[in-house]
């Protein structure tokens, strides 16, 4: 799901970018034209996007918030190991029915007898089920 930024929004994130990444939050505001009411709706969408974070700071003694740039890295599949050999030794790969098999057919994975003796060879104990039919 693509996250979708208004012109104030970008407008925003550029003049943060160009402040070296941070900003205090009423700066923002100032630059941008906004009264604090705009601004504030502002951060919080952009909060909640995820593009900017908040950090508490006192300036003067009165309390406001610097915002950061949060920069996006492309999010990756988590890695996965798979031996190659475990899976080309799946009956399925070398299976004459393969083309007419599926869930409801009458070939069906889950009443195939060789994949059953496949998986109780690997896992080393037998599956809890009736048993159906055997090719």
């Amino acid at each position: 799901m693509a996250r979708q930024i208004g012109d104030l929004e970008k407008a925003a994130l550029d003049l943060i970018r160009s402040r070296n990444g941070s900003i205090l939050q009423s700066d923002l505001w100032k630059e941008l034209g906004l009264d604090s009411r705009e601004g504030s709706r502002l951060v919080i969408r952009l909060v909640k996007k995820g593009l900017v974070k908040r950090e508490t700071v006192s300036i003067n003694g009165r309390k406001t918030y610097r915002l950061f740039v949060v920069e996006q890295t492309a999010k990756t599949a988590p890695s996965l190991t798979v031996d190659l050999k475990t899976v080309m030794d799946v009956p399925c790969t070398t299976c004459p029915y393969i083309a007419q098999c599926g869930p409801g057919n009458f070939y069906d994975p889950a009443t195939c007898a060789w994949l059953d003796s496949w998986l109780e060879e690997k896992t080393g104990r037998l599956r809890l089920r009736t048993p159906q039919r055997a090719f």
